[in-house]
């Protein structure tokens, strides 16, 4: 049953704090979770005033066991599920919630206080031992990945290995590993044009050249991964989140913002084919506002999509001449280059082959495939 407050006092009125005419209501049903009940109650001292002060702290590399609570300090509510452990303790001035997700080793642990001093005392002994060192992971880079969850816009930092572009080189035909050896030598004060494009048939390496990228761009430049395009350029609120962020894996703060970043977008056909306008709406107009338009406009964003189209059938506002960093066209590797690359020419077809069926060629489970019409889809 939900009573209502009245109160006899106008917000702003002097020597009235707001919180004491805002009503605060907390309705629970059948559709709540523990997890969201434990929410609630963390933020109750924080909105009726008790506990003005709030400061949270996201963790990575959390080890299996963490209980991300002060020494000595038990869960008043605990909710455990296959994905997440959430955990709400309190104590004299001040509350602590906690949730913890074991399977990408990640946590955040948020703290109201009556003084700022005391919430970073409990948050400080509540991370505190809470995380290891990351699994040492040879040639790699960090990249964040973006999705949009059930709570908005998320963002998971990750580890992922990449080979240098020496090493890979070879994987390229000629015209395609000579553009790549101008982009990777691309730094801050040489950037022009904001969009990336690579388009080439399925299995030619296009992620891998951008990995490579990554690891020759790292001092310059951030790589975050879109997961979910069509909702970034559908959602207004992702989109701006997105845009509107810093780089996070500086270990200076004050060079944060000095750091470029880059959105990857993976197997966006559909977003900058010719009939993109009219099949996706404003999808590609924000894409290109994000570029160069007034949402870019003093941000150091930089977009790559890597897409199955032949640059003829992409929409003309996305290749016109200024807007491009980099057109890039990976095809599958000749006839000779690819039986210089297998050793051999046992099973490569007259017509070449792509970097994954020569892989799977050299590991004796596949044989490359005659050339199929292209229909532009990923599949």
């Amino acid at each position: 049953m939900r009573i209502p407050r009245q109160f006899p006092f106008e917000l702003g009125a002097p020597g009235v704090a707001p919180e004491s005419v805002l009503p605060v209501v907390l309705t629970v049903d059948d559709s709540d979770s523990p997890r969201d009940v434990i929410d609630a109650l963390a933020l109750t001292a924080f909105v009726a005033g008790h506990q003005p002060h709030a400061t949270t702290r996201d963790l990575t590399d959390v080890r299996p066991d963490a209980t991300l609570l002060p020494a000595g300090v038990t869960a008043l509510r605990e909710s455990v599920s296959t994905t997440e452990n959430a955990r709400l303790a309190v104590g004299d001035g001040w509350t602590l919630r906690s949730v913890h997700w074991p399977r990408n080793k990640s946590a955040q642990v948020s703290v109201t206080a009556v003084t700022a001093e005391l919430g970073e005392k409990i948050i400080e002994g509540a991370v505190e031992g809470m995380t290891e060192e990351p699994t040492p992971v040879e040639e790699s880079v960090q990249m964040g990945f973006w999705h949009a969850g059930t709570k908005g816009p998320q963002r998971y930092p990750r580890p992922i290995t990449a080979g240098s572009w020496a090493d890979i080189r070879a994987n390229y035909a000629g015209a395609a590993a000579a553009s790549f050896d101008r982009l990777m030598k691309v730094d801050r004060e040489s950037v022009h044009g904001r969009l990336m494009l690579l388009h080439g048939p399925p299995g030619t390496g296009k992620t891998t050249a951008l990995r490579a990228l990554a690891r020759e761009w790292h001092g310059w430049c951030q790589f975050d991964c879109v997961l979910d395009p069509e909702a970034l350029f559908t959602n207004p609120a992702y989109l701006m989140e997105v845009a509107l962020s810093s780089s996070d894996d500086c270990q200076c703060p004050d060079q944060r913002h000095d750091k470029w970043r880059l959105l990857l977008l993976e197997d966006c056909d559909e977003l900058i084919r010719g009939e993109a306008k009219h099949n996706t709406g404003q999808a590609l107009s924000r894409l290109l506002n994000l570029t160069d338009g007034l949402l870019g406009q003093g941000r150091k964003v930089l977009v790559a999509i890597t897409t199955n189209e032949d640059l003829a059938r992409l929409h003309p506002a996305v290749v016109r001449p200024g807007r491009c960093l980099a057109r890039i066209e990976v095809p599958p590797l000749p006839f000779g280059e690819a039986k210089a690359w297998l050793g051999t020419s046992a099973g490569v077809p007259a017509h070449g082959a792509t970097l994954a069926e020569l892989y799977a060629l050299r590991e004796g489970y596949g044989t490359a495939a005659e050339p199929e019409p292209a229909t532009g889809l990923y599949l």
